[in-house]
């Protein structure tokens, strides 16, 4: 089956029988064509079987101290800390990315930990005794709630209002979305369209990220020169949006469609 195919049957099920570990995997396999995900999550199983005690605290021992999985603070925007083969094999990567490997061992071992997308700086929190958080882009630190806020404001800034819904855990989904608006900043930023493209062709298909997506995903594609599917994306845009969203996409895709005669 096709990557892009199969990140699509990996997400349209219950979102709580969806496999993050796959997902993410599935994202890296666009940018490494051919990348052997089975090969990639058996590497995650054998982590598991090196933690001699299978608990929160043996977990953060064994990836944080004993591995030296550590955020890249030196590169941050560097795409391969988005792309879970690079941070099993370089053992850097950015909080979410470093909270997807955390997650996926503790998941074998019976550790169950959950992702909180706070802005800015992605958190684990302990799903035994949800009173503790866990940062992994800090080395596997483990945080109360003001430790968390105190976190937030080193980000956002000393006045920025803190909210404590900040904190609740968040599904695969949001996740997978999260992982894939980083990567659209990175080669928005880098000017890499054509990267561009399959980010945004794989955000349209993560449940619940908005229908207008999809044309921006029609614009890059226009501007790679692929008139056809970029058509087809704003006439699909146009037939789930309705109203005046509608008429200007269905407008833009005859244009493009005018253009291949």
């Amino acid at each position: 089956m096709e990557v892009t195919e199969r990140f699509a049957e990996v997400l349209a099920g219950p979102e709580a029988g969806v496999a993050l570990d796959e997902a993410t995997l599935l994202v890296a396999a666009h940018a490494y064509p051919g990348l052997d995900v089975a090969a990639e999550l058996a590497r995650i199983d054998r982590l598991a079987d090196g933690c001699a005690v299978p608990t929160l605290d043996g977990l953060l021992r064994l990836l944080f101290d004993d591995l030296g999985f550590r955020g890249n603070r030196g590169a941050y925007y560097d795409p391969r800390n988005s792309y879970l083969n690079d941070v099993l094999d370089r053992r850097l990567g950015i909080p979410i990315t470093l909270a997807v490997v955390t997650m996926s061992v503790g998941r074998r071992l019976g550790v169950p930990l959950a992702g909180v997308a706070m802005p800015g700086h992605f958190l684990l929190r302990d799903r035994v005794d949800p009173a503790v958080f866990v940062d992994p882009f800090a080395g596997g630190a483990q945080l109360d709630e003001a430790g968390c806020e105190a976190a937030f404001r080193r980000v956002q800034g000393h006045d920025a209002a803190f909210d404590r819904t900040f904190l609740e855990p968040v599904g695969p989904h949001a996740i997978v979305a999260r992982l894939l608006a980083n990567l659209r900043s990175v080669f928005a930023a880098s000017g890499d369209r054509a990267s561009m493209a399959w980010v945004l062709r794989l955000r349209t298909l993560v449940p619940g990220v908005p229908d207008e997506e999809r044309a921006e995903l029609a614009a890059v594609l226009a501007a790679l020169g692929d008139f056809r599917a970029a058509a087809a994306e704003f006439e699909g845009a146009a037939g789930v949006l309705g109203g005046a969203f509608a008429e200007r996409y269905a407008l833009a895709a005859g244009r493009l469609r005018a253009r291949l005669n």
